[in-house]
């Protein structure tokens, strides 16, 4: 063979393995990221097999220095893995083989190739589950200084992308903020299924060694593990689960990033982005373009994708392990880097918005969005909300057709709609009003938000 490095797998063949086949099966160019996971995994099993008496102190010590020498050289760049090595796996233990010699062998005592990568995987999901939730809470403290700063400035609520009621800005905000806490919290709900050590299983049946999955669990700090042998090594729902959520997680920070664009847009004129989060054009010099909100929302896509890759890869696999599962490494790394990233990037460009304020006071005080307020008036007076529903309508296409605010309106001519309208109903249509009339439970009101930034003070 041509390739001078040794394939841990290859005693049992009598011809050497294809080189055109060992690089397209290769995979340690991608799960090298998993060396700091596997290095932690092996000096757990390794301790493990002393404690039990399967190898000796001696070598044990000799193993896990050799192992955390290891890793200082992958830190470092010392010792670069390159394709023939096949898995990061077998680069480290064939590194070790060249530190201590044939002791390095004892290593995988007990244990298969199927959950030594379980185990690498749950612990890599771990860490960036737990980098992901932190990122999720510095976008939801910019949320609550957001919503602090801007509780009391006024903007359009929208359905349809029709402007619907006058909100308060600080209501808006935190309408994102209760999103990215259940994304959290789905965050949190599935560490405890990642947290599980398939470390014991083996190849998929067990072993016939002494070992003490509980101990090596323990060591790795799991909260338990694993029940089935089998299902230990040959599922991947708990990746699926990961970019499940991540996908959610994409999916809030591309409505959000549309906001932005929309708002920051000439035609709506609503928010200002730094010229630090925004591009020229190569051709227009007028232009500012909303560039890294346009790419949160780009990579949704990519993330969305990952979660078809994983769940169309494992949908055919029969029990237990199959080498197709090899391929979960991908999209889960580029899953987890592209949405963390995402929401970090995106936490700053928030942070470097600012609301035009006058322009959107001048826009809504004179906005047919006061119209529910008319109505509302009409069912306090005791006219059936139907009716009322009818008799603002007719209101809003004279105030269409003749050109005139709801606000400029005149009693004369309102009084012809119902005779139920006194001069009290101008009180009614200012959009600080409407905001503070809310009296429900959860509302825009500026009392309201007030009550919900300090409910979202305590959660972070």
């Amino acid at each position: 063979m041509s390739n001078k490095k040794e394939l841990l797998w290859q005693s049992r063949f009598s011809e050497p393995f294809d080189r055109d086949a060992l690089r397209f099966s290769s995979s340690v160019h991608v799960d090298k990221a998993l060396f700091r996971e596997d290095i932690e995994g092996s000096t757990a099993h390794v301790t493990m097999l002393a404690e039990e008496g399967i190898i000796s102190e001696e070598e044990s010590g000799q193993i896990i220095r050799g192992l955390r020498e290891i890793g200082a050289e992958l830190e470092a760049g010392d010792l670069v893995p390159h394709w023939e090595d096949e898995d990061i796996h077998t680069v480290i233990e064939n590194r070790l083989k060249e530190k201590i010699g044939a002791t390095a062998g004892k290593i995988h005592s007990g244990r298969s190739r199927n959950d030594q990568v379980a185990t690498d995987t749950r612990l890599y999901l771990r860490r960036q589950i737990r980098t992901l939730g932190t990122a999720l809470q510095g976008l939801q403290k910019t949320l609550v200084s957001k919503a602090e700063t801007y509780r009391e400035t006024i903007i359009f609520g929208y359905t349809h992308l029709q402007r619907a009621q006058p909100i308060s800005a600080g209501h808006y905000y935190l309408a994102y903020f209760n999103m990215f806490r259940r994304d959290r919290d789905r965050l949190t709900d599935l560490l405890k299924r990642v947290n599980i050590s398939p470390l014991g299983a083996a190849a998929f049946a067990g072993s016939t060694l002494p070992l003490n999955p509980a101990r090596s669990a323990e060591l790795l700090d799991f909260d338990g593990v694993f029940s089935n042998s089998i299902d230990a090594v040959s599922d991947r729902d708990t990746v699926i689960e990961f970019i499940s959520v991540c996908s959610m997680v994409m999916m809030h920070l591309s409505r959000f990033a549309e906001d932005l664009i929309l708002w920051s847009s000439y035609e709506f004129g609503y928010l200002e982005i730094s010229d630090a989060f925004a591009t020229g054009s190569s051709l227009m010099p007028q232009k500012k373009n909303a560039d890294i909100a346009e790419l949160v929302r780009g990579k949704t896509g990519r993330v969305y994708g990952s979660l078809i890759t994983m769940l169309t890869i494992m949908k055919g696999l029969p029990l237990s392990y199959n080498r197709d599962m090899q391929e979960d490494k991908p999209p889960l790394f580029d899953t987890a880097e592209t949405t963390i990233e995402s929401v970090s990037i995106f936490g700053k460009l928030l942070e470097h918005t600012t609301l035009k304020e006058e322009r959107l006071a001048k826009l809504t005080a004179d906005d047919l969005s006061l119209a529910t307020e008319i109505a509302e008036y009409l069912v306090k007076k005791q006219l059936p909300f139907r009716d009322a529903h009818r008799v603002t309508g007719r209101i809003v296409s004279h105030s269409l057709m003749s050109g005139t605010t709801l606000p400029g309106i005149t009693l004369d001519v309102y009084r012809t709609f119902s005779e139920l309208f006194e001069s009290d109903i101008y009180a009614a249509l200012k959009p600080e009003a409407s905001i503070k009339a809310k009296k429900t439970h959860g509302s825009c009101s500026f009392d309201s938000v007030a009550i919900q930034l300090e409910e979202a003070k305590k959660l972070l």
